[in-house]
Parts: structure tokens; sequence; C-alpha cells
């Protein structure tokens, strides 16, 4: 897959508990998360793949693997961000997600960018 330099890209996550859309008697705690990926590069890169690996907080894990993020493969230009929302319904009111996104520069080297571990949780569930 090439390297994992960072390539002065820079991810920020942001979530949010979807109550009206949960069901926790049921065992489907939804979230949305905001994706943020900033390139802090002198290059344009291409975002291609990612890669998630989601703990549902009791001892359920799940990876999630495809092209690109909600049906695009963006370009992102250098000083530039792409932004997206995605969701995720965990099997308890708290858990967590991380993984990676593959990308390729203007010259067709590939990369990797880890993600952050993010917490998904019911609000007034961790402190």
């Amino acid at each position: 897959m090439g390297s994992s330099k960072p390539a002065n890209i820079r991810i920020e996550v942001a979530t949010r508990y979807l109550a009206h859309q949960s069901d926790p008697e049921g065992a489907a705690f939804v979230h949305a998360y905001i994706i943020t990926i900033h390139n802090d590069g002198p290059a344009r890169v291409q975002l291609l793949r990612r890669y998630w690996l989601i703990n549902h907080g009791n001892g359920r894990t799940e990876e999630v693997e495809g092209p690109g993020v909600v049906g695009e493969q963006p370009w992102i230009e250098p000083g530039q961000y792409h932004r997206y929302t995605s969701g995720s319904v965990m099997e308890t009111d708290v858990g967590t997600m991380e993984g990676h996104y593959s990308f390729q520069d203007e010259n067709g080297e590939m990369f990797k960018v880890e993600i952050p571990r993010f917490v998904l949780a019911i609000p007034r569930t961790v402190h």
C-alpha cells in the first residue's frame, strides 16, 4: 500500500448522539459523526478508501472497509479540507471507532493516514 507517512493530513472528528433515531431497549444507539480531513501539505491528495474498526462496548468488534467516503473519492487541494457526515449504530451506550484512510497524492504515491480513536456515547455517560 505504500508508505504510512501522514503527508500533512489532519483528521478532526465531532460526534452527536441521535436520540430520536435510537432504540435503547432494542440495543440500538444511533450516532452521527462529522469528519473533517485537512490537507495541510503542498500537494493535492485523493481519498481512495476507508477502514473502520468499531468497538460496540460489549466485547463485539466490527470491521468496515470500502471505497471512498459516503460514495465519494474526493480530491483535496493544498490548504483545503473535505468534510462529510456519516453514522453508526452502536449496541451499547458507549463505543469507539478508529481506523485509517488510504490516499494517493497527485504523483500516484499511495499512503495511509490513521483516524484516531473517538468515543460514541449517549450524553452524560462518559465524564
